[in-house]
C-alpha cells in the first residue's frame, strides 16, 4: 500500500492504474469500478483546475466514458463541468480544496474501498516467507515432473532446472525433448491441440496450435469466491458505500451457489470473472463458509466409507445395461436392460415400482428405415438411462434410432413425455443439460452426430458434425457461464463443442482409442475418462485441464478386460470401475488401486456400476439378470428406514395396482408409503413394541385395508420426537422460519425484527452435525455479541410484515421487517447493506433461480419489484394484485414467477419479459370469505410444474401452465384456520399448522390427511393452545420427515417421528389400493373421514 499511496500523492495516475490493474479491472465488481472512477474523476478535476480543457476532454472521452453505460446522468453532469469557469460552482464539488488536500481525501476513500474489496483480501501486506520456500517449490515441481515420466527410475538424476526433468528410456533411447512433449507442458503440441475456450478469447472455428487447458479445453475459471457486497454507486461526491449485492455461482455436486462468503478464509479463494453462470453446486468439501465447530461434510475415510456391503439383491428379469439413481430420492433406481425394458426400483423396500417393455409410442412418426428395421428385427437394447437434474424426467437411449423421455411425477406414476427418432442406427448415449437456461437433451449415435433437443418440446436445437466414427458418449458441463459438451467416438477421438455451429474446439486422442466415457468429479473441478481398447486394455485417467494432457493414469486393471469397463465417481474423492468380476476403487489422488470388492461373487466380467448422489449406495449389475446394491454405513441406515416399515412382499401381488388419477399432476406419495406400514398402529397407541410382532396381523388384514387404516393421532410427547430449541433472547413471536440449505441450522425472524440462529454441532450423539430432535443445538451468536436486527419504521414493529430469503450457500440472509431491506453476513451478523426504504415496504423476497443478482420483492402496495442488486436498479414493476404481496415462487423449469397476495389472487409472470401470463382468484370453499389481511402462500413442488397454495381456508395444488386447481383440501368451517404449510423436502408430504395448535401431515399426491399432532404432544401442561399457536412451519432440506414449528410465544420446536417408525403415520387406503374412487374433479375438502377428523 505504501507504494500505491506515494503514487497517488504524487499524481502519477498512469502508474496508479497500471499498478491496480495487476489486482483488478474496472468491471470486476462495484468496488473496483468505484476505485477506478474516483481516480479518473480526480485526474479530470485536476485538469479542469489547471484550465487544461483539451486534457480534460481527453480524460472524459478515454477514461470516464466507460462509466456512462452504468450511470448516464452522472456522465452528463461530469461533462457539464467543462462549461463552468470553476468546477467548484457545482454544489457537490463546492468543498473541493487544493490538489494536495483533494488527493489526500480521495486516498482515504480509496483505502476503504480497497480494504472492503474481496479481490484485495490477503494482498495488502507482503506475506512472510520461510527461507526454505523456494527449495520447497522446486522440489514439488521436480517430484511432479518425475510422476509424469513414462519410465520413472527409482533414483532420478536431476542435472538442471533449465528444462523439465525426464527419465531416460530403459533401452537407452533418448526421451523426447520437453519442447515436443505435450505431456510435459511443451510449448508446441501437434496441430489440433486444445485451443483456448475462455470467456475472453474469441472462439476460432479451426483449432489453433496452442497448448492451453482442457478448460483451456474450456477456460479454467478459478473456483473461489467473489465479492458478495460490492461498492456503492459512483458519483461526483464521495458518499459512503451503500453496497449492492453481487451473487455469483460456484462449481456443482448436484446440479448449487450464491453469495460466496465475504468473510470466509478458505484457501481456495480466488477471483472469478464478472457475471453469473447457470447454477452449479458447491463441492461438499470446498464450501466457502463453514460455521465454527463443525464442517459441512463428514470426513470420508477410505475405505470404510466406501459402499462395499451387499445390502440388496434385485432380480430385474433381463440383463441390466444402464442404471441411474434418482438425484433426490436416493433409494430410487432406474434400470435399462438388453431387451429394451426399463424398471424403476425402490431399493429400500426391494419393490419394483414400474416395469415397461419396449414399444414405439408413435410408429407413424418414425423414419421409414426404422419402421422397416423394426418389422424385420424387433430386438432393441437400452444403451443408457439417466435422470434429469431435478428428477422430474428421465431419458432412455435405445440401440435403434430412438430416445424416449418420460416424466416422473412420483411414486409409480411414469408418463410418456417425448419420443424422438434421434439418430440413424443406435443412440449410444444421452445426457441432460441447461444451455441458455432451458433444459435440453443431448444425444449421440452411430451416425457420427451429436444432437441437442429441447426437453420440453422435442425440437432439435443443434447438430454437431465432425467425428469420423460413431459417437460413443457425451459429457455436458459448464465452467463459469460457458456451456460445452465433450464427446468421444469409437476411433478414440475426444472433441468439445459449444452450443453454436462453429465446429469442434478440441481434437484429442483418448487412452485406449476405442470405447471411452468421460465424467467430472461431483464438484465439477476434475475431469476423468475411462476407456477400453479393442484388445481389452483398460485405462482410467485424470486430465490436466491446464494443458489438455493426461495428468495421471490409474493402475490395477486386469491385463485384458473381458468387455468394456464402466466407471463412476463419488464424493469428489473416489473412482470406481467394474473389472475382473469385481468393483475396483481408487482414491482420486493416488494412482494405485485402493481396494476392490467382488460383492460376494456372482458378478459378470465387467459389471455396470452406478453410485447414488451421496455415494452411500452403489448399484452393480450381477449375473442371472440381477442387480446388487452395495452400501456403506450411512447407506445401510438409509435402507433400514424402509425395512423398519415391515414391508410384506405378498402385498405387491394381491393389491391391485393403483390407477393414475388424470387430474393429479403433483408428485407422488413418498415411495416408502407404498409399503404395508403399521406405523400408525404403534403411533396411535404409543406402543414401542417391535414391528415384527405385527407382521402376521398385516398379512391377515391386507384384503380389507379400510379396516386396518386409521388416522395416526399423536397426543403425548412420547409418541414422537420433539425438541424445544434453547432460547435466551426474549422475542414475542416467530414470524418467519427456515432451515439453512446445509441442514445443520435453523434461522428464525421474530416479530421484533431480531433474527435467531440455532446451529447443531458434530458430536458422538450427532455424527452428521445435521439438525435433529435428538440433540439440542446452540443458539449462536458471533464473538462480537451483535444481533442481526432489521431496520424498523417508527410504527410498532410487531405490526409490520416480516420476510427474508437465504442465500443458497447459507452465507447471507436478505431480510425486512417493515423498514429497509437489510443484507446480513451469517458468519459475522454484520449488516452489509440496506436498501429500498419504505414506503412501500417489502413483504416477501425471492431470489431468481438462474441469476441471484435478481430478486423479486413483493410490496405492501400490491406491486412486485424486480430488482437487480448488482446495478442497484429496479428492472421492472409488476402490477396485478390489489392487496399486499404475501408469496412469491420461481420455477426454473417453466421460467415463470408465481405470486400470491392478500387479495386471494394468484398470478403467473414470465421471468423473461415479466409480462403477466395468467391470473386467478382462489376457489374459496362455499360460505367462506377471506379475512381482510389473510395471507396466501405459494411454494413450488419438486417437479417445478405444480405448486402448493396455502390459505387460512384451504390447501390446494395448482398446475402452473393452465393455473388450474387439481387438488384442494379445506377444514370444516368450524375448525381452526390454517396458519401455514409447506412441502417436505421431497414434495411427498405437506406439513400444515393450525391456529388450534395442531399440525396435520398430508400425503402431497392426494392432499389426504395421514397424521395429526395435537398441541398436547409438544406444549407444556397448562399452556393453552388459545394462548400459544403455531404461526410458521419449515421442512428440513434433506430429511423428509423432519420439520420445525415457530410459535406465537417466540419458541421454535423441531419434530421427527419415533426412530422405530421412521415416518408420520400411514397413507390412507385409497393410496394403497385402487385410486379409481378418487374423483377427477377438484375436491373441496378431503374424504368424509378427513372432515370428521378435522
Amino acid at each position: 500500500m505504501k507504494y500505491f499511496e506515494d503514487e497517488v500523492h504524487n499524481g502519477n495516475w498512469e502508474e496508479v492504474e497500471k499498478y491496480l490493474s495487476g489486482f483488478t479491472k474496472v468491471d470486476d465488481n462495484r468496488y473496483s469500478m468505484k476505485i477506478f472512477f474516483e481516480i479518473r474523476k480526480q485526474k479530470y478535476l485536476e485538469a479542469l483546475d489547471k484550465h487544461d480543457r483539451s486534457k480534460a476532454v481527453e480524460i472524459l472521452v478515454k477514461d470516464l466514458k466507460v462509466f456512462a453505460s452504468f450511470n448516464e446522468e452522472l456522465f452528463k453532469e461530469i461533462t457539464q463541468l467543462l462549461t463552468l469557469e470553476n468546477f467548484r460552482e457545482n454544489e457537490q464539488l463546492s468543498k473541493y480544496g487544493d490538489t494536495k488536500s483533494a488527493r489526500a481525501i480521495m486516498l482515504v476513500e480509496l483505502k476503504k474501498l480497497i480494504e472492503a474489496n474481496p479481490l484485495f483480501r490477503d494482498k495488502l501486506q507482503f506475506p512472510n516467507l520461510k527461507n526454505s520456500r523456494l527449495r520447497t517449490l522446486i522440489n514439488q515441481s521436480l517430484n511432479w515432473q518425475h510422476q509424469l515420466c513414462k519410465n520413472p527410475r527409482p533414483n532420478p538424476d536431476i542435472k538442471t532446472l533449465f528444462v523439465d526433468h525426464s527419465c531416460g528410456q530403459p533401452n537407452g533411447a533418448r526421451a523426447p525433448s520437453p519442447a515436443n512433449n505435450p505431456l510435459l507442458g511443451g510449448a508446441v503440441p501437434k496441430p489440433g491441440g486444445f485451443p483456448p475456450l475462455g470467456a475472453h478469447v474469441p472462439f476460432q472455428p479451426a483449432p489453433a496450435p496452442v497448448a492451453t487447458s482442457l478448460a483451456g479445453w474450456m477456460s479454467n475459471p478459478p473456483t473461489g469466491t467473489h465479492p458478495s457486497v460490492s461498492g456503492g454507486p459512483i458519483g461526483l461526491g464521495g458518499p459512503p458505500i451503500p453496497a449492492a449485492l453481487k451473487h455469483p455461482r460456484t462449481p456443482p455436486t448436484n446440479p448449487s451457489v450464491d453469495f460466496p462468503s465475504g468473510d470466509s478464509e478458505h484457501p481456495s479463494k480466488r477471483t472469478r470473472q464478472l457475471g453469473i453462470s447457470d447454477e452449479v453446486n458447491l463441492p461438499v468439501n470446498v464450501l466457502p463458509v463453514s460455521f465454527p465447530g463443525h464442517a459441512h461434510s463428514q470426513t470420508f475415510n477410505a475405505p470404510d466409507d466406501l459402499p462395499k456391503t451387499v445390502a440388496r439383491t434385485l432380480v430385474q428379469g433381463s440383463s441390466p445395461m444402464s442404471m441411474d439413481f434418482h438425484p433426490i430420492q436416493q433409494t430410487l433406481l432406474l434400470v435399462g436392460t438388453n431387451v429394451g425394458d426399463i424398471g424403476l426400483w425402490e431399493v429400500g423396500s426391494r419393490e419394483k415400482l414400474v416395469q415397461r417393455n419396449f414399444k414405439v409410442w408413435d410408429l407413424s412418426s418414425c423414419t421409414m428405415p426404422l419402421q422397416a428395421g423394426l418389422v424385420k428385427d424387433p430386438g432393441v437394447s437400452v444403451n443408457r438411462v439417466i435422470w434429469s437434474p431435478d428428477g422430474s424426467l428421465f431419458g432412455v437411449a435405445y440401440s435403434r434410432h430412438l430416445v424416449q423421455i418420460y416424466s416422473y411425477p412420483g411414486n409409480d406414476d411414469v408418463r410418456q413425455h417425448l419420443e424422438i427418432d434421434a439418430h440413424v442406427g443406435g443412440v449410444n448415449d444421452l445426457a441432460f443439460s441447461h444451455p441458455n437456461k432451458q433444459l435440453s437433451v443431448i444425444t449421440c449415435g452411430d451416425d457420427k452426430l451429436i444432437k441437442v433437443w429441447d426437453a420440453t418440446t422435442g425440437a432439435k436445437q443443434y447438430t454437431f458434425e465432425g467425428h469420423e466414427a460413431p459417437v460413443y458418449s457425451v459429457c455436458p458441463h459448464h465452467k463459469e457461464n460457458i456451456q460445452f459438451i465433450f464427446s468421444t467416438a469409437l476411433d478414440g477421438k475426444i472433441k468439445a463443442w459449444l452450443y453454436d455451429n462453429l465446429g469442434s474446439r478440441v481434437d484429442y486422442d483418448a487412452p485406449g482409442r476405442w470405447c471411452t466415457t468421460m465424467a467430472y468429479s461431483a464438484d465439477g473441478t476434475r475431469l476423468f475418462s475411462c476407456g477400453t481398447s479393442k484388445d481389452g486394455e483398460s485405462h482410467i485417467v485424470e486430465w490436466n485441464e491446464s494443458e489438455g494432457a493426461v495428468k495421471r493414469t490409474y493402475q490395477g486393471f486386469r491385463k485384458r478386460s473381458l468387455g468394456v469397463v464402466q466407471f463412476d465417481t463419488t464424493k469428489n474423492r473416489f473412482l470406481a470401475a467394474g473389472d475382473d468380476f469385481s468393483v475396483k476403487f481408487w482414491d482420486m489422488d493416488n494412482t494405485q488401486l485402493m481396494t476392490s470388492s467382488d460383492a460376494d461373487g456372482g458378478l459378470p466380467a465387467s459389471p455396470r456400476i452406478r453410485f447414488n448422489k451421496d455415494g452411500t449406495l452403489l448399484a452393480v449389475s450381477a449375473n442371472d439378470n440381477g442387480i446388487k446394491i452395495l452400501a456403506n454405513g450411512d447407506g445401510l441406515r438409509l435402507l433400514r428406514t424402509f425395512e423398519n416399515l415391515a414391508f410384506d412382499a405378498s402385498r405387491a401381488s394381491e393389491a391391485a395396482k393403483p390407477s393414475v388419477n388424470p387430474v393429479t399432476a403433483s408428485s407422488g406419495v413418498g415411495l416408502a408409503e407404498r409399503v404395508a406400514s403399521v406405523v400408525g398402529l404403534s403411533a396411535m397407541n404409543g406402543d414401542p413394541r417391535n414391528l415384527g410382532d405385527v407382521k402376521p396381523r398385516i398379512t391377515e388384514e391386507t384384503n380389507d385395508k379400510s379396516k386396518v387404516w386409521k388416522l395416526s393421532e399423536i397426543n403425548e410427547p412420547s409418541q414422537c420426537r420433539s425438541l424445544k430449541l434453547p432460547e435466551n433472547l426474549r422475542v414475542n413471536k416467530i414470524s418467519r422460519l427456515i432451515y439453512t440449505n446445509s441442514g445443520n441450522a435453523i434461522l428464525a425472524l421474530a416479530s421484533n425484527a431480531i433474527h435467531l440462529l440455532w446451529k447443531w454441532q458434530r458430536s458422538e450423539r450427532n455424527s452428521s452435525g445435521k439438525a435433529t430432535a435428538n440433540v439440542p443445538p446452540q443458539l449462536w451468536q458471533p464473538s462480537s455479541g451483535i444481533l442481526m436486527t432489521n431496520d424498523v419504521t417508527e410504527t410498532n414493529p410487531e405490526e409490520a410484515v416480516s420476510c427474508f430469503a437465504l442465500s443458497k450457500n447459507d452465507s447471507y440472509v436478505m431480510s425486512a421487517s417493515g423498514g429497509k431491506i437489510s443484507l446480513f453476513n451469517m458468519m459475522t451478523f454484520k449488516t452489509m447493506t440496506t436498501f429500498m426504504p419504505p414506503p412501500p415496504a417489502a413483504t416477501f423476497l425471492a431470489f431468481h433461480p438462474q441469476d441471484n443478482n435478481i430478486i423479486a420483492i413483493g410490496m405492501d402496495d400490491s406491486t412486485i419489484q424486480i430488482y437487480n442488486v448488482r446495478v442497484d436498479e429496479v428492472k421492472s414493476k409488476l402490477k396485478g394484485h390489489s392487496k399486499r404481496i404475501t408469496g412469491l415462487a420461481f420455477s426454473h423449469v417453466l421460467g415463470v414467477l408465481v405470486s400470491s397476495g392478500a387479495d386471494a389472487q394468484l398470478c403467473v409472470w414470465s421471468s423473461d419479459g415479466w409480462e403477466k401470463q395468467k391470473s386467478r382468484f382462489l376457489q374459496l370453499p362455499p360460505g367462506r370469505s377471506p379475512a381482510a389481511q389473510s395471507e396466501t402462500r405459494v411454494q413450488f413442488h419438486q417437479d417445478q410444474t405444480h405448486f402448493l397454495v396455502v390459505h387460512e381456508t384451504q390447501l390446494a395444488i395448482y398446475e402452473t401452465t393452465k393455473l388450474e386447481c387439481v387438488k384442494q383440501w379445506a377444514p370444516r368451517e368450524s375448525a381452526a384456520p390454517i396458519s401455514h404449510a409447506t412441502f417436505s423436502c421431497d414434495s411427498q408430504l405437506v406439513y400444515a399448522s393450525f391456529l388450534d395448535g395442531s399440525v396435520c401431515i398430508f400425503t402431497a399426491q392426494h392432499l389426504r390427511l395421514r397424521c395429526r399432532i395435537n398441541h398436547s404432544a409438544y406444549l407444556p401442561p397448562g399452556v393453552s393452545s388459545s394462548n400459544v399457536q403455531p404461526l410458521v412451519i419449515a421442512a428440513h432440506p434433506h430429511e423428509s420427515n423432519q420439520f420445525a414449528l415457530g410459535l406465537s410465544d417466540g419458541s421454535v420446536h423441531v419434530f421427527e417421528p419415533l426412530e422405530l417408525e421412521g415416518k408420520w403415520g400411514v397413507p390412507p387406503p385409497s393410496e394403497n389400493g385402487s385410486a379409481s374412487s378418487v374423483p377427477s374433479t377438484p375436491l373441496v375438502g378431503g374424504s368424509a373421514q378427513d372432515q370428521a377428523q378435522r
